[in-house]
């Protein structure tokens, strides 16, 4: 049996939704044209209602717009263990020679429009301190799925709802992710596509013109509908009829519509959404030279360990008891916190130590510091004692 809609002539649009009218009758004389009415808002739903869902086995809470993460099952296997990582003997690196502590300072004061390179070139260096510190990164790679109900423009798809059951969320095949990476992928998923007639124009292919109110003409701007300029001198523009068509529907008075493209059907079906994340966090140990945590986000250090397995170890034998604490920590939150709404693929652990070194040097007289850090050698100097003011004019 014929779809009901199916076969509609879009070349002559349904009459209720406005037609062309290439022979406007003249105003009478004196008399100025009658404004159009107000459009009404003819934006319908922006997703088809509730009662045009079918109810899917095993997916009965989805809903349009989105039903929310779903919970991986329980693995039909015993979970693989965490096993501890090697150890590291090296836990230390000596600080900065004072040539690339210089050549640091000197980059670092050409950068600024507003600083003299006389502090940077005439200093003398007059002691360095290493304040060399750790970085704790703990990574925790998921996968989460979702599921909504979508539609798109029916273009002779496959329609194959309740041919057999669909398979559950997480039976779905996906492509294999790169570690760490995230990524997303989205799947129409099998056995749930159905043809509805389209919600948003009920199933006409068209919409009237919101612009002319379906009318497919509008009063002239030029003659403010009188057909009338200077007298008894006719309006050129609309040719004496106080009325032009509409720029927008082209005198047509309805518009394709834009959910269905004008094909008056649309295939419903329910998508799956799978994400890939990667959860990051990272612990830096408080050093006391001075320069604030926040410079150290930014650069990299010397990568001490690193280990990564299904499920990571908690560190063991580290010497600094606060990386040790805080792996511990952000361990057990990482496995609370993701296993209970997503699937945890991979985790990886690594511990780098950060350069840091502070360097004082003496010029015109008085001593003064800055902080070389990170294997960029990056440069903070909150107190520089050469600057000007620059006006922007």
């Amino acid at each position: 049996m014929q779809q009901a809609g199916v076969g509609y002539d879009q070349s002559h649009p349904n009459p209720t939704y406005g037609v062309a009218n290439p022979g406007y009758m003249p105003t009478a004389e004196g008399a100025p044209a009658m404004f159009a009415p107000p459009a009404a808002d003819f934006q319908g739903p922006s997703a088809p209602p509730a009662s045009m869902f079918d109810s899917v086995p095993g997916y009965e809470g989805t809903v349009a717009g989105g039903g929310g993460f779903l919970p991986p099952p329980m693995p039909a296997y015993p979970v693989p263990q965490p096993q501890p990582g090697p150890q590291q003997p090296n836990w230390n690196i000596p600080c900065i020679n004072e040539e690339t502590a210089r050549e640091a300072f000197a980059l670092y004061a050409s950068s600024k429009c507003c600083y003299s390179a006389a502090p940077a070139k005439d200093g003398v260096i007059t002691g360095m301190e290493a304040f060399n510190t750790y970085r704790y990164r703990l990574e925790t790679f998921t996968e989460s799925r979702s599921t909504e109900w979508s539609h798109e423009p029916y273009n002779g798809q496959p329609v194959d709802a309740f041919a057999q059951p669909p398979p559950g969320p997480w039976d779905i095949p996906v492509k294999s992710p790169n570690f760490f990476v995230d990524d997303k992928q989205i799947i129409k998923v099998p056995y749930t596509s159905s043809m509805k007639s389209c919600h948003a124009c009920v199933g006409m292919g068209r919409k009237p013109c919101k612009d002319c109110a379906g009318a497919g003409n509008k009063v002239c701007w030029v003659c403010n509908g009188s057909g009338y300029r200077h007298g008894d001198d006719r309006c050129h523009h609309c040719t004496g009829r106080g009325r032009e068509n509409c720029n927008h529907c082209h005198g047509q008075g309805s518009k394709q519509c834009d959910t269905c493209h004008g094909k008056q059907q649309l295939l419903v079906y329910i998508k799956l959404t799978v994400k890939w994340t990667n959860n990051s966090d990272n612990y830096v140990v408080e050093q006391s030279s001075g320069l604030q945590l926040d410079n150290l986000s930014k650069v990299s250090g010397k990568e001490l360990f690193k280990d990564s397995q299904y499920m990571v170890y908690p560190l063991m034998g580290f010497p600094d008891v606060a990386v040790v604490n805080a792996a511990q920590r952000l361990v057990n939150e990482h496995q609370g916190k993701f296993s209970q709404t997503s699937r945890i693929l991979q985790q990886r652990q690594t511990i780098e130590l950060i350069p840091v070194t502070k360097v004082t040097y003496s010029w015109k007289g008085k001593s003064h510091i800055y902080f070389v850090y990170g294997n960029e050698f990056k440069v903070n100097a909150e107190n520089y004692p050469a600057t000007c003011c620059c006006a922007i004019m």
